[in-house]
């Protein structure tokens, strides 16, 4: 879209809908994308609801607050799903504010879009839901905590194994912080459903212990208990489905850390060398409050470098999982290293307690780096996990 013209009228319906259509109601709808339990509080599809927040947008998209997309501007182009909206558009955006946010003619505005879902699936209708075993109640008194609940996958939920398609968590509460479900993956606050490019997946063996990592986190008090039960769904692949290729996702991270308190530049990282020839998927770095870049360098057996993914302002209510859009092919004997800045100091608005030096810790207040890293092998023979 074209910068508005000097002195032109900016109205909702012919210059603004459109890029809201484009850019934003993907999640700002009703019954909007849940992005890792995170769901829009508004909706921006119709003039009466947009209205009440059109400083609130101007100001979300000059400072690029929104959308969110955090990886450097030299990947530009590299990713699936990139967000953000041109210079262009953020002026119209502006201009519309500045101009009064008038509503414009109804005729100018462009047809609703129509979007697909299914009893709030994203994914569409799932082949299988599944829940944890049991309802748990945060108590009052609780501010952090990790629960693991184990259960077994019934004959009757997976009478055979299947190769996943898509899968959609669903926290139960608004406690819920992050979920791990292995091998159903997982979601931490502004993850995407997942969904597997054609000819890659992962497999679900029938019969499988799946383990529900539940990380719960809140302010205590009087009466801010509430019960969770949260659930997953999944679409497979066709049963008679063979995949070219089978990912492999790893955690890159240091465990032995400690960020002195008030340190404003803390860098840990670790490394990874890969064995034989690989594709490399996709990758998703995850920090706590205190973490505020991430980068993954890679060095070819040849001693050339590369930058693989640079996250220069990293914000932990987005953990967004940057897949390429074709797999990146490295060499036997890569290395990829994760390093992770974090800032410590009370210059950090988001930064708990600067007074505490900060160790390895699963609680929101402690800190962590995963740097999560999702692979193939080249020669990868899918057929061996199919049992033959």
């Amino acid at each position: 879209m074209a910068a508005p013209d000097e002195g032109a009228r900016l109205t909702y319906t012919k210059d603004v809908l459109p890029i809201l259509q484009e850019n934003c109601e993907v999640c700002h709808r009703p019954n909007g994308s849940n992005m890792g339990g995170m769901v829009a509080p508004m909706a921006f599809t119709t003039y009466e609801e947009t209205r009440p927040w059109a400083k609130a947008i101007a100001k979300a998209v000059s400072n690029k607050y929104m959308p969110p997309w955090h990886a450097a501007e030299q990947h530009t182009g590299q990713f699936e799903g990139e967000r953000g909206l041109t210079q262009d558009e953020i002026d119209t955006l502006v201009g519309w504010v500045e101009m009064g946010a008038l509503r414009g003619n109804p005729k100018d505005a462009p047809e609703a879009l129509t979007w697909p879902t299914v009893d709030g699936w994203t994914i569409g209708e799932p082949d299988l839901v599944i829940s944890m075993p049991e309802p748990y109640f945060v108590p009052d008194d609780l501010r952090d905590e990790t629960k693991y609940f184990p259960m077994e996958l019934t004959e009757e939920m997976l009478p055979e194994d299947r190769w996943i398609k898509s899968v959609e968590f669903r926290p139960g509460s608004e406690v819920v912080h992050h979920i791990i479900a292995t091998p159903f993956g997982g979601i931490a606050p502004g993850n995407s459903p997942s969904e597997y490019r054609d000819g890659y997946s992962a497999k679900v063996e029938k019969g499988t212990q799946v383990v529900w990592n539940m990380h719960y986190h809140k302010e205590p008090g009087p009466g801010t208990g509430m019960w969770d039960q949260s659930s997953l769904g999944v679409r497979f692949y066709p049963k008679d489905y063979v995949p070219e290729h089978v990912l492999t996702t790893i955690p890159l991270g240091p465990f032995d850390f400690a960020i002195p308190a008030g340190d404003p530049h803390y860098t840990a990282g670790a490394t990874h060398t890969f064995a034989k020839d690989a594709l490399i998927n996709a990758m998703m770095p995850h920090m706590h409050y205190r973490g505020v870049s991430v980068n993954y360098e890679l060095e070819y057996p040849d001693g050339k470098t590369e930058t693989l993914l640079s996250v220069p302002r990293y914000d932990f209510n987005w953990q967004t999982s940057y897949r390429f859009i074709e797999p990146k092919h490295v060499p036997a004997g890569t290395k990829v290293t994760v390093t992770g800045v974090w800032d410590n100091s009370a210059d950090n608005p988001f930064n708990p307690d600067p007074t505490k030096t900060i160790t390895w810790g699963e609680a929101t207040d402690e800190e962590m780096l995963f740097g999560w890293v999702s692979f193939t092998n080249v020669d990868e023979d899918a057929t061996a996990h199919q049992g033959i």
